[in-house]
């Protein structure tokens, strides 16, 4: 047992905590060291001309997005997801990676917000604005870990590089996109954006080191018959 404790500590809560306090470097970086340094002067102007650009049918759109980011959304598809790997693989790594993933971002996130304090932008906000700080953007950052880690699944599984791609750029649509939407409705500076997608593909990284690493070996003890990967025939 110590030895699996060894093997969480250091494939899991280490690299968590270190990017935790790496989303805080950047956070006082962002907001008090760097505040007044190019490009972050720019901001304000990017989020202006942003709320200036909106119409009706942009509006909806990223409702759309936004919508598909947020908490609610992520822990169903989240859910949905892990139960259709579990259903179609016969075994519980790849939806303990994805679950995996989704939390630690969702962790390192809300505990950021603790630390830093960032005002939202300074335009029309399009949602109610939640109580935690603008710095990073939880949407982004939930939905980075759980369609990149999809991503990642499906192209593991993928034959051919033609598949690969199509996996991957089918996926990342939605990052983007809620990336985009979240600025364009007035929730957030690019900064807290672009911090979200170091948290939650820092997250998927982590997370797919310490489960899909078929080599890894918890402690003394071989993994469980239902996570070991399957072995072709005629091996």
């Amino acid at each position: 047992m110590s030895d699996t404790l060894v093997q969480i500590v250091r494939r899991v809560l280490l690299p968590v905590a270190l990017l935790f306090g790496l989303m805080v470097l950047l956070g006082m970086l962002v907001t008090r060291v760097l505040a007044r340094t190019w490009p972050f002067t720019v901001e304000d102007a990017v989020n202006r001309e942003l709320a200036a650009d909106r119409t009706g049918g942009w509006n909806d759109v990223s409702l759309v997005f936004s919508t598909l980011a947020s908490t609610q959304m992520i822990v169903v598809v989240t859910v949905l997801v892990a139960l259709a790997l579990r259903l179609w693989l016969k075994r519980w790594r790849e939806p303990l990676f994805l679950c995996a993933a989704v939390t630690a971002q969702a962790l390192v996130f809300l505990l950021t917000t603790l630390v830093i304090d960032r005002r939202r932008p300074a335009v029309e906000h399009m949602d109610v604005s939640p109580p935690t700080s603008s710095f990073p953007s939880g949407h982004t950052s939930a939905a980075v870990a759980l369609y990149v880690g999809i991503a990642v699944l499906m192209a593991l599984r993928a034959r051919g590089t033609g598949a690969k791609v199509a996996w991957w750029s089918l996926l990342l649509v939605v990052p983007l996109g809620v990336a985009l939407t979240r600025m364009y409705r007035g929730m957030h500076h690019p900064s807290d954006v672009v911090a979200s997608f170091l948290n939650g593909g820092a997250c998927v990284a982590i997370m797919a080191r310490a489960v899909l690493d078929r080599g890894l070996r918890w402690g003394r003890a071989k993994l469980p018959t239902a996570l070991r990967p399957a072995v072709p025939a005629g091996n």
